[in-house]
């Protein structure tokens, strides 16, 4: 891991940097077809195409267009998801923000406390002004998690995508600074 990646803690969760070593875990999600469904991307197959996505989240970094989180649970250190930013346009104070998870752990909270992290690092630390999630209209679930997180749906981008021989409708969601709550 590399000094300088920030590292984040919520109650359940350790979001770190993925690294090689992880490869396994993540290849154990990424790899079921009703996770990876909604990303626009086929299942990895082997851990060369689960390093390649590693790869991406440190090029990303590096580039300074986005920042992924390995989400790992406290208690055993096991990458089990991952969160982040992607086409971040600095110059407009705006990001896209990702996330996928094991399908073992939809349901427990645990998509929304590492989004709820993520989306404060943004404001905070990144200087965001806005932050825009791109879902797929069958992808209820995730319409409903950042509904909860305070995002508005804005409207919807007809084959805004060409992903895997089609072309994808999105609704843009955003939630912007001013709308989180002070607390």
């Amino acid at each position: 891991m590399r000094n300088g990646f920030p590292k984040l803690e919520t109650k359940r969760l350790i979001l770190r940097e993925a690294t090689k070593e992880d490869a396994h875990d993540m290849l154990a999600y990424l790899s079921d077809i009703e996770v990876v469904k909604h990303m626009g991307i086929d299942s990895c197959q082997t851990i060369k195409e689960v390093n390649e996505e590693i790869e991406w989240y440190q090029a990303i970094y590096e580039q300074s267009t986005g920042i992924r989180w390995g989400i790992a649970l406290k208690e055993s250190g096991k990458i089990i998801g991952s969160c982040g930013f992607l086409n971040r346009e600095a110059k407009h104070y705006r990001s896209e923000i990702g996330y996928e998870l094991s399908k073992e752990y939809w349901g427990k909270g645990i998509a929304s406390e590492a989004l709820a992290a993520v989306v404060k690092y943004g404001f905070e630390n990144l200087q965001l002004e806005r932050i825009e999630a791109l879902i797929e209209p069958p992808n209820l679930p995730s319409q409903k998690l950042v509904e909860r997180q305070g995002f508005i749906r804005e409207g919807l981008l007809r084959h805004y995508e060409y992903t895997r021989g089609k072309f994808d409708d999105l609704y843009m969601y955003s939630i912007i600074k001013g709308d989180i709550k002070k607390v």
